[in-house]
């Protein structure tokens, strides 16, 4: 078995690395290879192997066989801003080219590729360009992530639009996370989101206690979810 797929967000904080890492194990725990990628960071701590993103660790821990921290994060810098503007701030501007390059190699050899992105859709990253424009340029399928809160529904049918406008990435379905405990109504919001993007999500994260491998993978345990990142989902209504 082959999958990559690129973990898009409707905006920052709505849980991309606790869906991506989940996903990860829950595949990792049914044998297959699977490595974490997350090419650009910002928002980094110095530690005695040099700078590092939780979110880049947390994907690195979660990939089997080991990777090195460069592999999984080629771009991690200090301050937790804008993706373009650290790179502005560091000098090491950011290029599409260079980008497929490393993901190219970075995804050869395992079973799964599961790549997350910074921010939503749309985040700036190279001159003149976005962070869509890499898994654009890949190919990659996406799941989209929605934060279960108040203005969730035109983030998440605005997200949509843009990854279907671009034509080159298959829209592979949505995952709810409720990042507001106090979001109200969600069971009318999840079935307006369904009808909104193709069909209902492909899990709905739990509010966890811990972040134990066991208890982050248990959502996207059941049988039925490879099966649906693989067929994707369905036309959503207009």
């Amino acid at each position: 078995m082959r999958l990559e797929l690129f973990i898009a967000g409707t905006d920052t904080g709505v849980g991309k690395t606790l869906v991506a890492t989940g996903i990860l194990l829950a595949l990792r725990a049914q044998g297959f290879s699977v490595r974490g990628l997350k090419p650009v960071a910002s928002g980094a701590e110095l530690t005695p192997d040099g700078w590092r993103n939780e979110d880049g660790l947390a994907l690195q821990a979660a990939s089997v066989p080991p990777v090195d921290y460069a592999t999984v994060n080629p771009h991690c810098f200090e301050p937790a801003i804008a993706p373009h503007l650290a790179a502005e701030r560091a000098q090491r501007p950011l290029e599409l080219a260079a980008l497929v390059a490393w993901y190219r190699r970075a995804a050869a050899g395992v079973d799964v590729v599961i790549t997350e992105g910074a921010g939503g859709w749309r985040v700036p990253l190279h001159p003149g360009g976005f962070l869509s424009d890499l898994p654009e340029a890949l190919g990659l399928d996406v799941v989209l992530v929605v934060g279960l809160r108040l203005g969730c529904l035109n983030h998440a049918r605005l997200s949509y639009e843009a990854i279907a406008a671009g034509g080159k990435c298959r829209f592979a379905g949505w995952i709810g996370n409720p990042i507001d405990p106090d979001f109200a109504e969600l069971d009318a919001n999840l079935t307006t989101l369904g009808r909104l993007l193709g069909g209902p999500p492909l899990a709905i994260v739990p509010r966890l206690d811990t972040r134990a491998a066991t208890r982050v993978a248990q959502p996207f345990d059941g049988p039925g979810l490879l099966r649906r990142l693989r067929a994707g989902a369905a036309a959503p209504a207009t």
